[in-house]
């Protein structure tokens, strides 16, 4: 990979990714690399660094928190495995056009096709159900486990960069992003997108989401870290995770090109989840906090 500020060509390479407007080119971006033969998919390598950084974060919180980071250890790996899952079943329900004649594509997640949403609601009740077996504090482990869930989600962002995927609609704004035409899915190019191809060009210019998404969301994680010793009860710091991320992807969801749409309507249904989201938690987090202010009796010395 390398870096260029010079004038922009018309003609990338398969493997370049571009931002004119910063005066960065960088060469031969990888998808994938192999060794010993097997090839290891760029995308799955910054996953597992996601992974191992969200176990980090937990773990030193927990630990300055009194809590045991054993019992994350435990209940994170149970909700990582379910999360996945969930990220690839939600992703293909909604994508369904896509896997119906290519059944065994189903199983192919090296060039992404992980939905955030799948993983949060399978990995949050698989979080839920087991800590809830193992009769540990639930609600007050998942104020801890959402900054390792953000952080998770900061660093995977950079899997879809390197697979040229969740992008925006064009732009020409100071962080727009130029992708070469054979370097992404066919179906995520929209006619409004070919229309702004320059002639003899053989790009496209888009705004990275995946980027505003990861910057959002490392606003969101220091609000928590630095907000979670002032919450009123515990589970409100899973309440501001849950709303705030609904409401970034909300707004995320209306520039990107790959939307999932509810079937027979036009309706994304990662902004419709995120929108109820937002609205449920913040609803949620008032009624506790009005209940919990009526519990609490004037203090009367005698």
């Amino acid at each position: 990979m390398s870096y260029s500020s010079d004038s922009m060509s018309e003609i990338m390479g398969e493997g370049d990714i571009a931002f004119p407007h910063l005066g960065i080119y960088l060469k031969n971006v990888i998808k994938s690399f192999n060794i010993g033969g097997l090839t290891i998919a760029m995308y799955g390598v910054i996953i597992a660094v996601g992974v191992l950084l969200a176990f980090s974060l937990i773990s030193a919180i927990a630990k300055k928190d009194g809590q045991n980071s054993d019992d994350f250890y435990e209940a994170g790996f149970v909700a990582l495995l379910m999360g996945i899952i969930g990220a690839r079943v939600y992703y293909v329900i909604f994508a369904w056009e896509y896997y119906k004649d290519d059944l065994a594509g189903i199983f192919n997640i090296r060039r992404g096709g992980l939905a955030i949403y799948g993983g949060v609601i399978f990995g949050f009740l698989a979080f839920i159900i087991y800590t809830k077996i193992k009769k540990w504090n639930t609600f007050g482990m998942l104020d801890t486990a959402v900054c390792g869930v953000l952080t998770g989600q900061i660093v995977g962002r950079w899997g879809n960069f390197t697979n040229r995927e969740v992008f925006g609609r064009y732009t020409d704004s100071l962080f727009a992003m130029r992708l070469p035409v054979k370097a992404v899915r066919e179906r995520d190019i929209t006619m409004d997108l070919r229309s702004h191809i320059p002639a003899g060009a053989n790009y496209i210019q888009v705004h990275p989401t995946f980027l505003y998404e990861g910057f959002c969301n490392l606003i969101l994680l220091l609000v928590i870290i630095f907000m979670r010793k002032k919450k009123a009860f515990d589970g409100e710091c899973a309440l501001w995770y849950l709303g705030g991320y609904g409401i970034i992807r909300y707004f995320m969801e209306g520039i990107r090109t790959d939307r999932l749409l509810i079937p027979g309507t036009g309706i994304a249904v990662s902004q419709l989840l995120g929108i109820l989201m937002f609205a449920a938690s913040l609803a949620a987090d008032i009624i506790i906090r009005i209940k919990l202010n009526r519990q609490s009796p004037d203090i009367v010395e005698e």
